[in-house]
């Protein structure tokens, strides 16, 4: 843990408020210790729902980084990824995640109330949407 890193990702969420946007901030350290890659939430001034720091940087790393390279980074974040974010930096292959602020402290934390859940229904019809999935995964039989 680098706390120098934290520090980083903390002023990034202090540079996302002050640009109008929720305050969360992400940097992306390489294998040797550089930063790649930074950036900070603009879901407000991107009108943009995904522009969470850390989905950011998992599309930079899956898209800029070899597989081996990117096993050998590590995020420093403001605060835990949210579940969108974390499906994608499972994805990504980024090596480790630190964070500064954990999911349940921020919930400590006077903040928004939270969104109500998007019902949802299923899953319906499994013969027909397998056939896609078993096609592009050779599991047909």
């Amino acid at each position: 843990m680098n706390e120098e890193h934290l520090r980083r990702a903390i002023a990034l969420a202090a540079d996302a408020h002050a640009s109008g946007n929720p305050p969360f901030g992400s940097l992306l350290v390489g294998p040797d210790g550089d930063v790649l890659v930074e950036d900070h939430n603009t879901t407000i001034t991107d009108r943009d729902i995904t522009a969470h720091p850390e989905l950011k940087l998992a599309r930079w790393a899956a898209a800029e980084l070899t597989p081996e390279t990117a096993a050998g980074t590590t995020m420093y974040t403001s605060c835990q990824p949210c579940e969108m974010c974390s499906g994608a930096l499972a994805r990504s292959g980024i090596g480790k995640v630190v964070y500064a602020l954990s999911a349940e402290q921020f919930g400590e934390l006077d903040t928004p109330p939270k969104r109500p859940a998007v019902p949802l229904d299923g899953p319906h019809l499994f013969e027909e949407a397998r056939i896609p999935i078993d096609t592009y995964f050779g599991a047909a039989g």
